[in-house]
């Protein structure tokens, strides 16, 4: 797989001493995520929408009306694993790969008895869900509390830089490095920062990741925000 503009013009593998033409491929499947030679989440995103309609109508099928309960043990343990797995690393940021993942929750959430004719947003309400982009932002400040805090065996330093010229608000805010390309731009350890900076101090220096969830569960509802279905302009 080429990555970059710049590319030999032939690859080769040593086999004792002989050399093999390597095929050339633009995508490859690699512990269960499909990356691709453009490093963007697109092909991803449609494998992972087709698994989650596919169980989706296996389960319309099955149960042709459903209580709020029955579908909310059907669609965390059968349908969003599909489209959260490791989410961290292909997190999508083109507008046509977020809709795409955001209107599997959508579809779901129509099954239940009564809410059919419901805005989707008082559907979530109702059912207390984030929206998929809402927990996409979650699950990234959760992770890089986690890191900052160390819950993981690696020196945090490595993938954040402390914004010491920032003193307004929390102490562990973090620098946003200038970036080319708009792939890395939008790579965990730069797209989480203008959210986490933005964070007020009581969340931040939660002392236990529980408490973490809890806090920053409470300040979203205070905010009003969970329910947004994209990124606004």
């Amino acid at each position: 797989m080429h990555i970059g503009n710049t590319l030999a013009s032939n690859y080769y593998v040593s086999d004792s001493a002989s050399l093999t033409n390597l095929s050339v491929v633009e995508n490859e499947k690699d512990l269960g995520v499909w990356v691709t030679n453009k490093l963007d989440s697109s092909l991803h995103c449609q494998k992972a929408v087709a698994k989650a309609n596919i169980v989706i109508g296996m389960i319309k099928r099955t149960f042709p009306s459903m209580s709020k309960d029955l579908f909310l043990f059907l669609y965390k343990t059968y349908v969003r694993p599909h489209l959260e797995y490791i989410v961290q690393l292909w997190s999508p940021y083109l507008l046509k790969d977020i809709d795409m993942l955001e209107k599997v929750q959508m579809r779901a959430t129509k099954l239940i008895k009564g809410f059919n004719g419901l805005p989707y947003s008082t559907r979530l309400q109702k059912l207390e869900l984030y929206s998929l982009y809402c927990r996409r932002e979650r699950g990234d400040l959760i992770e890089t509390y986690k890191i900052l805090k160390g819950y993981y065996d690696i020196e945090w330093s490595k993938l954040f830089t402390l914004n010491t010229s920032n003193t307004r608000g929390h102490s562990l805010k973090l620098f946003k490095k200038q970036c080319r390309t708009k792939q890395r731009l939008n790579f965990f350890t730069q797209r989480v920062v203008n959210i986490w900076n933005l964070l007020p101090h009581h969340v931040v220096s939660s002392p236990t990741i529980a408490l973490f969830k809890q806090q920053l569960d409470c300040y979203w509802k205070q905010q009003g925000h969970g329910y947004e279905q994209r990124p606004s302009a």
